[in-house]
């Protein structure tokens, strides 16, 4: 069975580690410095930098500092790739270079171009490449085209780009959050009218129960994990949904404190390890068993809630052999549940892609909101629903407009500040607009940031439809996989700043609705970088009418922010972010500590939820992909998975049960079979629910057929059925 290398996650590992990228950047005191900036961090959207100083959180605690921050800032203190370096590296060779290989080679550091026939990519004029693409968005109409944005941009970036997409006449605008969290954000709109987090950092401190479901924090989010020792400190408890066994969830040191780091600190109190697939009847179990143990808050249900009495219905003329069944959960680990949720007065239950990355995924984030609602846990302080975010700017991104359709008031505002006249139709999501790429009906695409390659299900099929496009411009750091597979029959890649090298401030929006300033100010390790407003305004001024914007204005990051104070709403005090009497602020009307709701009547609303189909033949399995402990979304730092035990990244995981019926062992080589594609990989023996498999994403996405939830359009990566074919 692969073995951990270390009793904890956290602890001495990760200082080593913190030591290790010190050297890897020049120095840990240089590392150091650019990391106590004031910028919010770089990896994912709990929050932690700003106006307070980087490594500092909400709470102004500090240090508050993680492997994921450490590996991203190093890696943008790497130096530029130079142009010897693509000579000497054919598009063949880069294609078949990892994703760990291509992040090493360096940050872009001047404007690049490949051509339909090129061998390599070659240097190219800023002029140029900049004429060359707008040229290719004046050929093609608004509905040939498509905007994306990752999570890494800035407000003010994010927000200059869909109002340049919207006037150029497109509804093409999509983010990467599509593709992770977007069913978080329909069921919990849903919900209680917010499409975000109901609680704040502060809410963490007074729970005294955390349920984390489909989630992995101490390895994509290890600064939450501060929290939950603290509140096992004060006598909270912890259930822990997640059919492989995480090491991390299990025991943990936080370096930053000198007694978790000494002596290790218990995670969980109760981890249940259900089906891949099956979150739907494990949560309606529990909802079950809190009706039947007088669990239910009748008079909060009564007064703030409605859709309780088809719920109720549907919950008890639901048996428990099925839900049991389903789960794969016992009646007496329920049971075990249902005491800790029912004894616990404030509650909050965290989740991330294990419950959103399904053909259900809504379902799944409505089943946890409902048993939320049935025990009060809505509306209240230390209370609430918290969809754990990846890129740390995610959330910001769809807040100022990085979205297919806007809603009523944003659209009116900006079509008054702007004169657009009609914003353009609600366009394509994520998803669709590469569907319509297969189709041949995209000519050109803009990419800001991210790496929409290794995003989509089934590789094969994404790198096709990709390569049908005539024009694509991405504007990148570093070289990633999206650059060399599914190339279009021209590429430019164009050099852009990291956060903290931005000469203007730039802004970005917590998981937790908090708006927080970054200062920028590092230098530059190329003076061909650029920051991405500039990059998107000079693209504009080639796609739009020479007069159409005041582009002095656009190209200010104070302007851009005034035009957001006046168009989104919530963003109202972004205007004086930046004034000494302004300050990082909190959205309005999207956490909730008194029941009443943004909904039309304002109360919260419960949905009855579909219990999942998991029927499968004997030699199948339920498949999931999930990161490593050494990446952050696409992107791949290590190859190891110290916390897993797993030295290289090809491996397919499974239960020991499993590998004993296969007739297999440790490190065999074995086939991968799914109706998308098949992999060869090597065994690895864990501690995940026997009739499930674990693989490494992105690279395991060529076995995910292009499923999605019909309500969000997040592709399905996990419950996916497949066959092991043993040589």
């Amino acid at each position: 069975m692969a073995q951990p290398k270390v009793s904890a996650a956290g602890g001495w590992a990760a200082v080593r580690y913190s030591l290790r990228m010190g050297r890897q950047a020049g120095g840990f005191l240089k590392l150091y410095s650019r990391l106590r900036k004031r910028n919010v961090c770089k990896t994912c959207a709990l929050g932690m930098g700003g106006q307070t100083g980087g490594m500092v959180n909400e709470a102004g605690h500090f240090p508050e500092i993680c492997k994921k921050s450490l590996q991203a800032q190093a890696g943008d203190m790497q130096a530029p790739i130079s142009v010897g370096q693509l000579e000497s590296h054919p598009l063949s060779r880069l294609e078949k270079f990892t994703s760990l290989e291509l992040e090493r080679m360096g940050r872009i550091g001047f404007p690049m171009i490949a051509r339909e026939g090129d061998t390599h990519f070659s240097r190219i004029g800023w002029d140029d490449a900049l004429d060359m693409a707008g040229a290719a968005f004046r050929e093609a109409s608004p509905e040939e085209v498509f905007f994306y944005s990752s999570g890494r941009s800035s407000n003010e970036a994010a927000f200059l780009m869909q109002l340049v997409a919207r006037a150029y006449g497109t509804g093409n605008i999509n983010n990467c959050s599509c593709y992770c969290h977007n069913a978080s954000g329909a069921a919990l709109a849903g919900v209680y009218g917010s499409g975000t987090a109901s609680v704040v950092l502060e809410d963490l401190e007074r729970a005294d129960l955390v349920v984390i479901a489909g989630a992995n924090p101490p390895s994509n989010h290890p600064r939450l994990m501060t929290q939950l020792v603290n509140l096992k400190r004060r006598g909270g408890k912890v259930i822990v949904v997640n059919p492989l066994r995480e090491l991390g969830l299990v025991r943990f040191r936080v370096p930053s404190d000198w007694r978790s780091m000494l002596f290790g600190s218990a995670i969980s109190d109760l981890y249940l390890q259900p089906h891949v697939g099956s979150d739907v009847a494990l949560f309606k179990a529990f909802l079950k068993g809190v009706i039947e143990k007088g669990g239910l808050e009748n008079e909060y249900v009564q007064r703030y809630t409605e859709g309780w009495a088809d719920v109720r219905q549907d919950i008890e003329t639901t048996s428990w052999e099925d839900l049991c069944g389903v789960s794969g959960v016992s009646r007496e680990e329920i049971a075990s549940a249902t005491e800790l949720l029912v004894r616990a007065r404030r509650g909050i239950f965290c989740w991330a892609m294990g419950l959103t990355h399904h053909s259900n995924g809504v379902d799944n984030v409505l089943g946890l909101a409902n048993l939320a609602l049935a025990r009060g846990w809505l509306g209240q302080p230390g209370s609430g629903l918290l969809p754990i975010r990846g890129h740390s700017n995610v959330q910001g991104v769809g807040s100022v407009g990085v979205t297919p359709a806007l809603k009523k008031g944003f659209a009116e505002k900006l079509e008054k500040l702007y004169d657009l006249g009609p914003i353009p139709e609600p366009g394509m999501d994520t998803f669709h607009s590469i569907e319509a790429a297969a189709k041949g009906e995209i000519r050109s695409a803009f990419l800001l940031g991210g790496n929409l390659f290794a995003s989509n299900p089934d590789r094969s099929w994404a790198g096709r439809a990709l390569a049908k496009i005539q024009t694509t411009v991405h504007v990148s750091t570093k070289l990633n996989e999206g650059h060399v597979h599914g190339r279009s029959r021209t590429v430019l890649i164009l050099p852009a700043l990291a956060r903290d090298e931005e000469i203007q401030t730039t802004t970005q929006e917590s998981m937790f609705n908090l708006v927080r300033l970054s200062e920028g100010g590092s230098p530059a390790l190329s003076p061909e970088m650029r920051s991405e407003v500039e990059i998107i305004a000079s693209l504009a001024e080639r796609i739009l009418p020479p007069d159409r914007f005041d582009w002095s204005a656009l190209r200010s990051h104070r302007q851009l922010r005034h035009a957001i104070s006046q168009t989104v709403s919530g963003y109202e005090a972004i205007r004086r972010i930046d004034e000494p009497d302004g300050g990082e602020f909190q959205i309005g009307g999207r956490t909730f500590h008194q029941p009443t709701f943004e909904t039309s009547g304002g109360k919260a609303t419960f949905h009855v939820t579909a219990l999942p189909d998991l029927e499968m033949k004997s030699d199948e399995f339920r498949l999931m992909t999930l990161r490593s402990e050494g990446q952050f979304n696409t992107v791949v730092y290590e190859e190891e998975d110290l916390y897993r035990g797993n030295s290289r990244r090809d491996v397919v995981m499974l239960a020991d049960a499993d590998a004993r019926r296969l007739g297999v062992r440790e490190g065999k080589r074995v086939r991968v079979i799914t109706e998308a594609g098949d992999l060869e990989v090597t065994v690895a023996i864990v501690d995940i629910r026997p009739g499930n498999l674990a693989m490494y994403y992105p690279e395991a996405n060529t076995l995910v057929p292009k499923r999605i939830d019909a309500r969000s359009g997040t592709p399905a990566f996990k419950s996916v059925v497949a066959r092991i074919e043993v040589s």
